[in-house]
């Protein structure tokens, strides 16, 4: 039988916070690298594409996006391209399905029976200044569903300094249960899906909990309960902010079973129709 991966501390503190920090849970070589090495593939194929004049520096794990802003500043839509294809880079597969993460599943979850959300793996690309794509005040799960007991993985592939916006994550907020949502709201009209839902009484609600920004490194591990209240940081750099993210969720949980493990807006479901309880408007 394997050794445990958490320690009681760990345990009792995702237990309490909602939210688990582990440094250097990934060996760079071997797990983020070869990520890395994917994206400036990518990226260089498309610069190839659309002929671009772009010259880049040989592959480096510290500037694998060379290229990047450039390729964007010719074309916004060449980004849409990077984001669609490097969830589909084999060394991000492996990544996802790493059975560590079942295991860590499992500590953190007596008696579960773990399952990867269908559709809710993808590398964040948070480009300096925009808005459209930033994941307001959420809980994981009215965006993802499957079911309410699930686990968000967060890993980054550069270093997040306060500068490149830090997740930012409300303590202790998973213990009070789902939060209503606006499915419309004047602040987030040019936003669709997920994106577009607003906390009830944000405001007030936020003010309740002790909050943190963990800045990170490429290699750490944040694991947040799918009910912890958390959003984007505000990207003030001249540089995207590359991070990892995907969700593992419970069979046996009795919510999920009810309604058939549904995906939400990614997987075409109207969040509405399945939770009409927490939709407040």
């Amino acid at each position: 039988m394997a050794s445990p991966i958490l320690n009681e501390q760990q345990i009792e503190e995702f237990c309490r916070n909602g939210v688990l920090v582990i440094p250097g849970f990934y060996d760079q070589a071997s797990a983020i690298k070869p990520i890395q090495q994917g994206i400036y593939d990518l990226i260089g194929l498309l610069i190839q594409k659309y002929e671009l004049d772009i010259d880049r520096p040989n592959f480096s794990p510290d500037t694998f996006d060379a290229g990047y802003q450039k390729l964007i500043a010719a074309d916004r839509l060449y980004g849409g391209e990077v984001y669609d294809g490097v969830k589909q880079i084999p060394a991000f597969i492996r990544l996802v399905s790493n059975p560590l993460h079942e295991r860590i599943f499992s500590e953190l979850r007596a008696n579960s029976n773990p399952a990867v959300a269908a559709g809710g793996y993808g590398i964040r690309i948070d480009n300096p200044y925009e808005e459209k794509f930033k994941a307001n005040w959420h809980q994981e799960y009215p965006a993802q569903l499957r079911s309410p007991d699930g686990i968000v993985y967060w890993t980054p592939l550069i270093p997040v300094t306060p500068e490149l916006g830090p997740v930012e994550l409300c303590l202790g907020s998973h213990r009070d249960g789902p939060v209503p949502v606006l499915t419309r709201d004047s602040r987030n009209l040019e936003k669709r899906g997920a994106y577009s839902l607003t906390l009830e009484n944000e405001p007030e609600l936020l003010a309740r909990y002790e909050h943190i920004a963990p800045l990170t490194s490429p290699g750490d591990l944040i694991v947040i309960d799918f009910l912890t209240l958390h959003a984007s940081g505000d990207n003030h750099t001249d540089r995207s902010r590359w991070t990892i993210q995907f969700r593992y969720f419970n069979f046996n949980d009795a919510t999920g079973l009810r309604h058939g493990w549904k995906g939400s807006y990614a997987a075409g479901v109207d969040f509405r129709s399945v939770h009409p309880e927490l939709c407040a408007d």
